[in-house]
């Protein structure tokens, strides 16, 4: 860890510098290290041992704007954990991609030895062929406009096919597989795509094995709030939509990891999931279209 240094137990001179745009990203990867002051992230304390050393530059390999900055300040890529595997089959890229939002993008491994890109990272090739390294990519499947920004640079490079909802088609005109309507359609084996339109026209989730579901902007596990919540205050198509789309889709889903673009992660026993889900159907129900406001996002 180049720059670093270990004087009396601890690794000194973390920072985040001036670009830092409040995305959450790194708040998600070192916890406890890094929180939010004044509508920005801040190094909260310097760490104190190699473990919590990792999960900052974790962070710093993510944020989409590299405002977290090590020691020396300059970022070496030898402790650049992504791909990071959360479990067995999913693994978080890392690099977000200002883009996109600084939004988290995931790859899904399935059992025939493959993978699929739900969302995307920051593109580059040394990137692209780092992720090839864990399967062979055959699909990157988009959850919705917002995400979409290097989708078919993705999927070009790994002879991959593009997925998109028609709501959202003016986002990726040149997809080769176009989502219709709000009935699930099933993309491969044990993977389903379940339009949701709200956060926008053509958001939708997709869901995998019964245990994985990838929300895109649609809901979010809250730190805040200690459940899952909507984006309410960022919602680019009707919150009404959403209530609607909630309603009609939380009884027939399943997962147990809760796998959002924006907002923490989670995962929880399938059926407290459900009831969950249930609550958070009945809460959206009572919202109303309001103003979008970056600064009211509860993370």
């Amino acid at each position: 860890m180049s720059g670093e240094r270990i004087g009396d137990g601890r690794y000194d001179g973390w920072h985040v510098d001036e670009r830092c745009t409040n995305c959450d990203v790194a708040r998600q990867l070192a916890p406890g290290l890094i929180g939010e002051v004044d509508g920005r992230s801040a190094v909260l304390r310097q760490p104190r041992d190699r473990s919590e050393a990792r999960q900052l530059h974790a962070a710093a390999h993510a944020c989409p704007t590299r405002s977290i900055r090590p020691p020396g300040g300059r970022l070496d890529t030898a402790p650049d954990p992504f791909p990071m595997a959360l479990d067995d089959s999913v693994h978080l890229c890392g690099h977000n991609s200002t883009r996109t939002a600084g939004a988290n993008s995931y790859l899904l491994r399935r059992p025939d030895g493959t993978a699929m890109m739900v969302d995307t990272p920051r593109w580059s090739t040394a990137l692209a062929a780092r992720y090839e390294t864990l399967a062979p990519v055959t699909d990157v499947l988009l959850t919705h406009r917002d995400h979409a920004a290097h989708g078919r640079r993705y999927a070009d490079r790994f002879g991959a096919r593009l997925w998109i909802h028609e709501g959202d088609l003016d986002a990726a005109p040149d997809a080769d597989r176009v989502l219709h309507g709000t009935g699930p359609v099933r993309i491969a084996e044990g993977v389903i795509a379940q339009p949701l339109p709200g956060h926008t026209r053509g958001s939708v989730l997709f869901l995998a094995d019964d245990r994985y579901c990838f929300s895109g902007d649609s809901f979010y596990w809250s730190r805040a709030t200690g459940d899952i919540e909507v984006a309410e205050s960022v919602t680019w198509y009707d919150i009404r939509e959403l209530a609607a789309s909630l309603a009609r889709t939380v009884g027939h889903l399943r997962f147990e990891w809760l796998l959002p673009g924006h907002g923490d992660r989670r995962r929880l026993p399938a059926e407290e999931m459900a009831r969950r889900l249930r609550r958070l159907a009945e809460r959206t129900r009572e919202l109303r279209p309001r103003p979008v406001d970056f600064t009211a996002m509860r993370w």
